[in-house]
């Protein structure tokens, strides 16, 4: 296997492009954030966001996970790099969840056990709120569709109509087994969600970049979606997915168990179908690590996912049918008032506040590690055009199987893992940005998709790593310490 990094970038590559792609991203957010103030009350009374674009308050304060928070970024920052080179493979992987669950719970307890961990599932709106009127598993399946639409004596809560019945099944099975309340859950969305960044680094040791992984875990464990992951329910859909992502690149490296990764990969994708209507676009990663590595999981994957999708149906539940519906709910509440024409790049900004100065500055790294140019100038086809004593490529039936063998091979070899798997990312959240079906709350909401684009941190240089890492870790202290977020 492949441990070195597999794509040297144009040494044209600055720090200087860095530096750019992170201030572009600061104004960004810096817009968001003054553009409702010069609007005006009324206008800014429509976006539903105090802290527009972030979903909380303004309200600066401290907490008894201020002083852990900071030690541990602290330690992370000066320590982390050399630890991550240093670790062996597997004390990388352990080190790695739980440091980053270590930053999340400290990050929550800012706002104290009860506001920051205990409670934020418990409210109204959220799932555990409809945990107890759930007395047959069978019924509220066969039910769960009915509910959906607002304004009716029995309607489901907001989060639980918003999304499919996996995650209220979820937390029903859990009060069932006696690990009922606020606190089990948010323990299981953080320990889930920080999962997420084991998630990445298998997935791209798993596709020949070792050493991108190693890069890139200090940045996943200090990563501001922290902030989100401790303790909303998408940490949950987050890491279920983010692994199902990794078990399929799993699947296309290894001889022998790839058919028992494949098949859990998709029973994990298919449930993610019942978490969230929108991790249909989890399809995007998935699609970026089959073409880097060949395409042999793809029909266990696809068994997988239709045991779960049948077992559903068969329950009683028609996911298109809860789909159409939820997009009538969603036009019932206050996604009718939030102005698209500020979310649709507000979003953008609260998505740079999930990810970092550090994931924006990386940007144009991604981009250069796509570039196909290098694939070109090595193809088969280039070497027939600059060489004329080179075997034709093509007989007159058109390519040849084995030139088109080649040039994919090649293509696989040109194109650097993290740069396509924080494309990938990047893509599926701006796929949900443009479908008008996410206004607002998009830090918590495209977690699932966010935490992938922090791999393209890998891409930064060495020299460069703890000044981008203190970057990270104090930009999500100020949030951390200046908004009380809702979630």
């Amino acid at each position: 296997m492949r441990t070195t990094a597999p794509t040297r970038l144009p040494s044209r590559v600055s720090r200087r492009a860095d530096l750019w792609c992170a201030a572009v991203a600061a104004v960004l957010v810096g817009a968001a954030i003054l553009v409702p103030r010069i609007m005006g009350k009324q206008w800014r009374d429509r976006l539903y966001a105090g802290a527009a674009p972030l979903f909380g308050e303004w309200l600066p304060h401290i907490g008894w996970g201020t002083g852990p928070a900071i030690a541990l970024a602290a330690v992370v920052v000066v320590y982390g790099p050399s630890a991550a080179r240093r670790l062996s493979w597997r004390q990388l992987l352990a080190t790695t969840w739980v440091a980053a669950v270590a930053w999340a719970v400290a990050l929550a307890m800012v706002d104290g056990w009860q506001r920051g961990f205990a409670g934020r599932l418990t409210t109204r709106d959220e799932y555990l709120h409809e945990v107890p009127g759930v007395t047959d598993i069978g019924s509220m399946l066969r039910g769960f569709s009915g509910r959906i639409l607002d304004f009716q004596p029995d309607s489901w809560t907001t989060h639980v109509s918003g999304h499919p019945p996996g995650a209220l099944l979820v937390f029903v099975l859990m009060n069932r087994i006696g690990l009922g309340g606020g606190a089990w859950a948010a323990a299981l969305c953080t320990v889930t969600g920080c999962a997420a960044a084991v998630a990445i680094l298998v997935t791209l040791r798993a596709l020949g970049a070792e050493e991108r992984a190693r890069a890139a875990a200090p940045f996943l464990v200090l990563a501001p979606a922290a902030l989100w992951i401790a303790v909303s329910a998408d940490a949950f859909f987050a890491g279920v997915t983010a692994w199902a992502v990794a078990l399929l690149a799993v699947a296309t490296r290894q001889r022998e168990g790839w058919l028992a990764a494949a098949l859990g990969s998709g029973l994990l994708f298919g449930f993610g179908l019942y978490l969230s209507y929108g991790l249909v676009l989890m399809a995007v990663p998935a699609l970026a690590v089959l073409a880097a590595r060949g395409f042999r999981p793809v029909v266990p994957v696809a068994v997988g996912m239709l045991v779960v999708v049948g077992l559903f149906t068969a329950a009683g539940f028609w996911w298109f049918d809860g789909y159409h519906l939820v997009v009538q709910r969603y036009y019932q509440g206050i996604a009718s008032e939030r102005p698209f024409s500020y979310w649709v790049w507000g979003n953008l900004a609260a998505t740079v506040c999930a990810i970092g100065l550090a994931s924006a500055a990386a940007l144009h790294r991604v981009i250069r590690g796509l570039d196909p140019r290098p694939f070109l100038r090595n193809s088969p086809s280039h070497a027939t055009a600059t060489d004329p004593a080179a075997p034709p490529l093509a007989d007159a039936r058109g390519v040849s199987t084995a030139t088109l063998v080649e040039s994919v091979r090649r293509w696989r070899a040109a194109v650097d893992p993290a740069a396509l798997l924080a494309a990938a990312g990047l893509a599926a959240l701006l796929l949900a940005d443009l479908s008008g079906l996410s206004k607002a709350e998009t830090e918590r909401i495209w977690l699932p998709f966010s935490v992938w684009v922090l791999a393209g941190t890998a891409l930064l240089p060495r020299r460069d790593t703890r000044v981008w890492l203190g970057a990270q870790a104090l930009g999500t202290l100020v949030i951390a310490h200046l908004i009380l977020t809702n979630w």
